[in-house]
């Protein structure tokens, strides 16, 4: 077949925004037709499922020394755009839609912790003129991270068809640090993850009051930087389950074999209660060890009361600090946790 003339074009950006993938990846839109400081627009502003910043710009009739100039613009609107988890042009383009709850829905996951970790700049045209090619080219050797898709037109009998082209066959996002956005800590919110196997119950830590964490170093060395008084969000991952108690630490992290907790208000050595989990990973080094840390629950749910919703913060760490403002306030507004 031979291409033909687009008739589409103008229909472009209204082709991407509703079906991202025909780029070659899933992304999350979060503004349209964004204005920058210099009273221009940027067509379409989204986020990955990394956390980098994407700005698309369609070519349509602007010269190409216009619209690099106009994606270029992402360094005036980006940290801006993310300068909380709820993005004021996401506000704008979706009013009705929490940041979180919209990355969840496209990427079925929460959002990473820290946003705007990159730029990628990507001009969309139905064909790449030679001057266009020079300037991205000489751009990317210099580390800019801008790339350009091109879309040809086919027709075969009542047949038509869209194909998409790549100046460059991958151009990494810049991750220069600028503008790279995170939510305040209150400094006294921690999230935990509970992982329940056969060597740690949550019946028992509900029972008795702490959170832990081992078998490896990369297992317990986050739980292990909790401070005495914080206040911790405990949550079981896994599907089915979710946010199940929320308490503060009493204590430092300590070894399970010599861990003590207090029960009934008596200091007892934890290997003297009757416990489900054995907290035991093989043998007794450091790193292998199950580490404890005391909690007084506030409140500390059955498994099957676990609460969870679409957008909520978790994390494969064991412990790290809870900045998500969505999910302190739906934790804090619910009755159960």
């Amino acid at each position: 077949m031979s291409s033909a003339a687009m008739p589409l074009e103008s229909r472009l950006e209204e082709l991407i925004e509703s079906d991202p993938t025909i780029l070659g990846q899933l992304l999350l839109f979060i503004g349209r037709q964004v204005p920058t400081a210099h009273g221009k627009f940027i067509d379409l502003l989204a986020i990955d499922g990394e956390g980098v910043l994407h700005v698309l710009e369609l070519k349509r009739d602007r010269t190409p020394r216009d619209v690099v100039a106009q994606a270029l613009e992402l360094r005036v609107v980006g940290g801006d755009a993310l300068a909380s988890r709820r993005p004021r042009y996401l506000r704008r383009y979706k009013p009705d839609t929490a940041f979180e709850v919209a990355f969840s829905d496209v990427f079925g996951s929460s959002p990473p912790e820290e946003l705007n970790t990159g730029h990628r700049l990507t001009v969309v045209a139905s064909e790449v003129d030679p001057a266009t090619a020079r300037i991205v080219e000489y751009l990317a050797e210099f580390g800019v991270a801008l790339n350009v898709v091109f879309f040809r037109y086919f027709v075969d009998g009542d047949r038509e068809y869209l194909a998409r082209t790549w100046l460059f066959d991958d151009v990494r996002g810049s991750r220069d640090g600028d503008g790279r956005t995170r939510e305040p800590w209150n400094e006294q919110d921690w999230y935990v993850s509970f992982g329940e196997e056969d060597s740690r119950s949550w019946d028992d830590a509900r029972r008795f009051g702490f959170v832990s964490a081992g078998g490896g170093n990369w297992y317990s060395r986050t739980l292990r930087n909790l401070p005495v008084d914080a206040r911790v969000f405990v949550c079981i991952p896994g599907s089915g389950y979710g946010y199940v108690g929320v308490g503060t630490v009493k204590a430092e992290a300590m070894r399970f074999d010599e861990a003590v907790l207090t029960v009934e208000g008596t200091p007892t050595p934890m290997r003297d209660l009757e416990l489900e989990g054995t907290y035991r990973h093989g043998d007794d080094s450091e790193d292998m060890a199950e580490y404890v840390v005391p909690v007084q629950w506030i409140k500390a749910l059955q498994r099957s009361e676990a609460f969870w919703e679409k957008g909520l913060f978790a994390n494969q760490n064991s412990a790290c600090k809870l900045r998500n403002r969505f999910t302190l306030d739906a934790l804090e507004g619910n009755s159960r946790v």
